[in-house]
């Protein structure tokens, strides 16, 4: 699969390293107090794995599945909740746990949904960001890395299903994604 990255944007290393910040960064914040991390399913199943480890609070999980590509390259801007949250959420720290924010459309949505649900705080938790692409007004609370207009994968990332098991973020090579 390396044969299809045109390079490599974060190495295994670097993304080892964020994590702990992060996992430390929040472990901080909400110092006394529980969280419900939510991992947006699939993309984001191996940050937060990583992410949980480095979390130091009484921490609880739940997942959603949220679709906005289906097997294109280009988000479409419709949001689809596929699996909701299997809990009430009202008067809890919510984190919710994504591989990248993008046009920000799929964010702003689930955003929207779940403050209606009445947490305690909601807060986005990214491993990348890619502001360059933003359609809508969205910004992470934490996030891993800025990432230039490039098509990523890796790390959880993917094209059409395949290259989420790469241990690094790279940027795909254009023929891929363009045949």
């Amino acid at each position: 699969m390396h044969k299809d990255l045109a390079k490599i944007l974060v190495t295994k290393e670097e993304i080892a390293a964020r994590v702990k910040e992060i996992g430390a960064e929040i472990t901080r914040d909400f110092q006394g107090e529980s969280v419900l991390m939510v991992g947006i399913l699939r993309g984001a199943v191996v940050f937060f794995s990583e992410l949980v480890k480095n979390v130091d609070l009484d921490v609880r999980f739940d997942f959603m599945v949220v679709s906005s590509y289906g097997s294109s390259s280009v988000s479409s801007g419709e949001v689809r909740i596929i699996k909701d949250i299997s809990q009430p959420i009202e008067g809890m720290n919510v984190l919710i746990i994504e591989d990248i924010i993008d046009t920000g459309h799929t964010l702003k949505n689930l955003k929207k949904l779940l403050l209606t649900r009445n947490p305690k705080s909601l807060k986005i938790v990214s491993l990348l960001d890619k502001p360059s692409r933003r359609q809508v007004e969205m910004e992470g609370d934490y996030i891993g890395f800025k990432v230039p207009n490039e098509f990523v994968v890796g790390y959880g990332l993917d094209y059409d299903e395949k290259y989420r098991n790469l241990p690094e973020i790279g940027v795909l090579k254009e023929e891929i994604y363009t045949k």
